[in-house]
């Protein structure tokens, strides 16, 4: 099954030699499910000619907000909306979780309650999973016909499925601890609160359940479709 990444950030330079760019932490996170990949940047405006290009679509984290103004979000809310109507798969992490539900007509801002970091616990209906997270906006409406099915205190919308036509999650199941402690100390310095950023630290060695999600998202592209 060929996997589209429609990539919309770059991680940080002194990152990447460790641990790769997006597209390769997801074919990591992906690898032994029988997939092959295929990038867009759209970030530098690179789309697909088609949705049906490929048989799903795995949509990244980005540093940018889905409500910024930048000449490649307008197209790619589109081309949700025409994946989304012609029911080819797509999975969203982070910003992709949140521009999916606001090309759906959901509502995205940054959140007043301030930023989430590093392990974060879970609530997906009645399982408990702590995953990797980077995000200070979130969705705060979800999209009508969207199934919220998992949240926390902190993000009420963290994971939602749109029948068998998209599964978003708001964390980063990609990410892994020592990405996480190389984003704190390059972009978190002077833009998370130190007192986050500490409590993040201190749970830099908490065990992560990316493989439990790694598994849902594999499940959720091998579905069989309504159509």
């Amino acid at each position: 099954m060929l996997i589209g990444i429609l990539q919309t950030g770059l991680a940080p330079d002194s990152l990447k030699e460790e641990s790769g760019d997006y597209p390769e932490m997801f074919s990591r996170l992906l690898d032994g499910n029988g997939f092959s990949f295929k990038t867009f940047k759209v970030v530098e405006g690179d789309f697909p000619k088609s949705v049906h290009d490929c048989q799903g679509w795995l949509i990244t984290g980005s540093r940018h907000g889905v409500y910024e103004d930048h000449p490649w979000i307008p197209p790619l809310e589109q081309f949700i909306r025409d994946s989304f109507a012609a029911h080819v798969p797509m999975v969203g992490v982070c910003f992709g979780h949140q521009i999916i539900a606001q090309a759906m007509g959901g509502k995205v801002e940054r959140y007043a309650g301030g930023w989430a970091i590093g392990a974060t616990d879970y609530d997906f209906d009645g399982t408990q999973l702590t995953l990797n997270a980077w995000h200070r906006d979130q969705v705060v409406t979800a999209p009508s016909g969207a199934k919220v099915v998992a949240s926390n205190d902190f993000c009420a919308n963290a994971a939602l499925l749109y029948d068998d036509r998209a599964f978003t999650v708001q964390a980063h199941p990609e990410f892994r601890p020592e990405f996480v402690d190389g984003l704190m100390k390059t972009r978190g310095k002077g833009l998370v609160p130190d007192e986050v950023m500490a409590a993040a630290a201190q749970r830099l060695q908490d065990p992560i359940q990316d493989r439990t999600m790694a598994a849902q998202i594999a499940a959720f592209f091998k579905a069989p479709r309504s159509r």
